[in-house]
């Protein structure tokens, strides 16, 4: 029993800290729930590998863990960035794109569990990457002009639902012997994060956006090579048709 529960703790360990990010910002801690979001990063990564490793996948897990997704990486970090970023703009912009971001996290999730993906790769951003660049921009309001963050908002929206095709490293799995070492890992990792929030949000800020990136490229190489074989295929059409003749 414990071992088929194991996962879905990791997973609902994501919620609940996507459900204090929420409180948090309520309460005026912002820069603290945009560090919860970026540790249920790390739980939303363990879950799926755990289940891998002790073979417990299930449907009820896939569930679970995306309704989980929506609050953690969706609705907490529209919240936090509209609470430091958007107050002071116009109202109706301020509630319509802090509304987007969770809507498109939501859809690219129930997409993501109809829909079949290609081997090695998610179709649009994944909306833990996207939520945790909107959280850790959120550390930054005050250097990054609002300006800035409502475009970074509606392009992360916009990435998640697109069909850029992003790296899926979550197939790579993990020992099973190290299944249970996992709890040290993650309080080391929040003990790191709440001592040292500056430096851990400006490495995982780094990494997000090279992954953002990375995905953007892998797709402009696509494109670029999909003309290549074109410009080929016609030369070679002119060429039997000249022969023809």
């Amino acid at each position: 029993m414990i071992k088929k529960s194991l996962p879905s703790v990791f997973t609902i360990g994501n919620l609940f800290l996507g459900v204090l990010a929420i409180i948090l910002v309520f309460n005026d801690h912002a820069d603290r729930a945009a560090v919860l979001v970026i540790i249920a990063m790390l739980l939303d990564g363990l879950d799926g590998r755990v289940a891998r490793a002790l073979n417990v996948q299930s449907e009820f897990g896939k569930e679970l863990d995306s309704l989980s997704d929506v609050i953690s990486f969706g609705v907490a970090p529209a919240f936090i960035m509209y609470y430091v970023a958007f107050t002071e703009l116009n109202p109706m912009l301020a509630w319509t794109v802090t509304a987007i971001f969770p809507i498109c996290g939501a859809i690219r999730l129930a997409r993501f569990n109809v829909v079949a993906g290609t081997p090695g790769y998610f179709i649009g951003m994944p909306i833990p990457a996207a939520g945790g660049i909107l959280s850790t921009l959120a550390l930054f309001h005050a250097d990054v002009p609002a300006a800035v963050t409502v475009i970074a908002t509606v392009l992360l929206s916009y990435l998640m639902v697109s069909r850029l095709k992003y790296p899926n490293f979550k197939k790579s799995g993990i020992p099973k012997a190290a299944i249970w070492f996992t709890p040290i890992v993650i309080g080391v990792a929040i003990f790191l994060a709440l001592q040292f929030p500056t430096y851990i949000s400006n490495g995982i800020l780094v990494l997000l956006l090279l992954y953002a990136l990375l995905g953007l490229k892998k797709n402009v190489d696509g494109v670029f090579t999909k003309l290549r074989r074109k410009k080929r295929s016609e030369k070679s059409e002119d060429v039997n048709q000249k022969l023809n003749f």
